[in-house]
This record gives C-alpha cells, structure tokens and sequence, in this order.
C-alpha cells in the first residue's frame, strides 16, 4: 500500500480570527485572501474546525505579503482574544491567578493546536515562569510570524486575565534579529534576546500572583472538567506505535537518530518492556522510525519550500546525502522528482 503522508500538524481555525484582525488593521480586507484558502465565513464558524500548519504558515507568509507588515505576527497576537482557543481559552479566562491561567493554556494546548515537533511548556522556579514555544526551526519567511504570534499572544490573553497590561521580565527568540525588530518594544520594557536557544517569556511571582477579578470558582472547576475531559479523550485511543511516533517528531530534529533507549525513557518504561510491548504489536522501534522518517519527508517535500538539506536535518540525517539516498530506497524516487510530480499535480 502506497503511505500517506503524515500530518504535520493542526491548528483551530479560531487562529485566523486574529489574524484577519491583523489585516483589517493594517488597512487591508482579509476576506478575499481567506476565501483563497478555503476560508470563508461559513468555515470559520465550523465547531472544532481546524487548519493544518503548512496551510496556516501559507496564509500567514500571503498576508504579510498583502500588507507588506513584517511584523504581523506581533500584531496578531496583541489582536488576539482568549475565545479564539476554544474550550481551553475560555478556561483560562476564568482561572484565578495569572498562574493558573498560563497553566491552562499550556495543559490544554492539544485541544487548540498540535505540531509534531513539540509542545508548548511552562518551567515554574523560585522567582517565577517560563512560557516556552518549542522550537519550529529553521526559520524562514513562513515561519517567523508563528512564533511573534504565540509569545505576543501570550501576553495579550494573561494581560486579559489580569485585567492590566502585563509586563514580562525577558523574551527570548530563536532566529536572528529580524528587520523589525524595533516593533518587539512594542511588547513593553522586557529584554529581548535573538538567536536565543529557544522561545519563551519570562514572568515574575508578581505577575503570576495577580488575581482574575472576573474569577467565577464554581464556573472555573466545570470548565476544568470538560477540558480534562476532551484531553482525556484525545489521548486514551492512542497506540503505544502512535505514542512513539508523536514522541519522535521533537528527538529527530537536529540532526541525530534516536535510539530505542531514548525513546523507552521518554515513555517511563524500561527497555526491555518497550521492546516486548512493541513485540506484541506487530512492529520494531526501527520500522516505526523508517515509517515516521519517510512520512514526515514526503509530507515537507509536498507542503513545505524546505531545501533538502533542511529536510534532512529535521528528520535526523547527518546529511542531505544520506537523506536522498533513504528516501529514493522508500519511494523510488528522488526527493527533487517527488515534490516536481506534487507541484504538477495540485
């Protein structure tokens, strides 16, 4: 059976409310650019309709084309509103704390958006918080916006929980000081640090302390209810195959291969139980990771403007070589000969 590529990723398509506000405030109408992605009012209102990610960074590379803003994405996310996230957005507006607000969004993000490279995190210490954005690296023209968007909207939504402006003490970026880099001051007085090692805001006890004056208890324990509830959903169906290769998006990237052992430790297992378990499935860790490769290949290939060489670090090649060589073994085909045939064809 010929494989299907695999999907990168998903987003609600509450996402697009505010990036259309972007554009509307930029003087443009988003109207007919999101009717050029399929997006149109009747989509938009779509309960649990979502937007996969090479589609989103499309949009998003298109309207700041429109608007010729390079920094929309910081304008989406100060545009942004809580509602936009759905049932976990709707939660954290409720919560009592800024704390518990961020800790909302960052437990309930696989209801609004999933990505096989990672997830979002918060890294709670003795003077505060880190609201970390995984890596989505190498950057490019499709992707800055992305990361602008979360760590602007970030802040506008815990700003909305407080009732006030927030403040953060540091912002750090992983690409390179961009072209607009003066439109982060409008982010407040935090520091801001590119080519950092990852994305994150910094928040103090303060800040995280502050209370939600429109804080209701009885209604914020239901809402937790019900997003425990759909996450428990998401989550219970899964095969161990299917944990594996989720596990596996984040460990590829950089130019490595994991390793059974890795991987065993990620799920709390030993070894030798994984092994077993996999047994028992009908598979090996090794065909799981050849399958999740090639699929994840064929899917950047068909949906991305990723060079080769970019593809293969992604997927923990320790060359472009050597990628090429494994993906002409899985689809007889070399990489360049499949994404010309993808091209002619849509």
């Amino acid at each position: 059976m010929k494989p299907l590529p695999m999907r990168l990723g998903d987003l609600s398509v509450g996402f697009v409310q505010a990036l259309a506000d972007a554009v509307r405030s930029c003087a443009h109408d988003p109207a007919p650019l999101l009717e050029q992605f399929g997006l149109d009012t009747a989509r938009l209102a779509q309960p649990l309709a979502r937007l996969s990610i090479p589609r989103y960074m499309r949009l998003g590379h298109a309207a700041i084309a429109l608007t010729g803003n390079a920094a929309l994405g910081l304008r989406m996310g100060q545009l942004s509103r809580l509602s936009q996230v759905g049932l976990a957005g709707v939660t954290a507006a409720q919560a009592p704390t800024v704390r518990e607000a961020a800790r909302t969004l960052i437990r309930f993000e696989p209801l609004y958006g999933s990505n096989y490279r990672g997830q979002s995190s918060l890294h709670e210490d003795a003077r505060g918080a880190w609201l970390r954005f995984y890596s989505i690296s190498p950057y490019n023209a499709y992707n800055r916006f992305v990361v602008d968007s979360i760590i602007a909207g970030w802040l506008q939504h815990l700003s909305t929980v407080a009732a006030q402006p927030l403040s953060c003490e540091q912002i750090d970026i992983e690409f390179s000081e961009p072209d607009y880099a003066l439109h982060y001051s409008e982010l407040g007085s935090a520091a801001i640090h590119f080519r950092a090692d990852t994305n994150q805001l910094r928040l103090n006890h303060a800040t995280l302390d502050l209370r939600n004056p429109q804080h209701c208890p009885s209604t914020w324990a239901y809402l937790l209810q019900l997003c425990e509830r759909e996450l428990e959903q998401l989550t219970r169906t899964r095969s161990l195959r299917e944990r594996i290769t989720q596990l596996l998006g984040p460990l590829l990237n950089g130019g490595r291969e994991p390793d059974l052992e890795e991987v065993a430790a990620r799920l709390k297992l030993p070894t030798w139980t994984l092994r077993r378990k996999l047994t028992e499935e009908g598979t090996q860790f090794r065909a799981i990771l050849n399958d999740t490769r090639r699929d994840l290949a064929m899917t950047y290939i068909r949906d991305t403007e990723l060079a080769f060489g970019e593809i293969a670090y992604l997927l923990g090649f320790a060359s472009a070589e050597a990628f090429q060589r494994a993906f002409k073994r899985w689809n007889a085909q070399t990489p360049g000969e499949y994404r010309r045939r993808q091209r002619q064809s849509a």
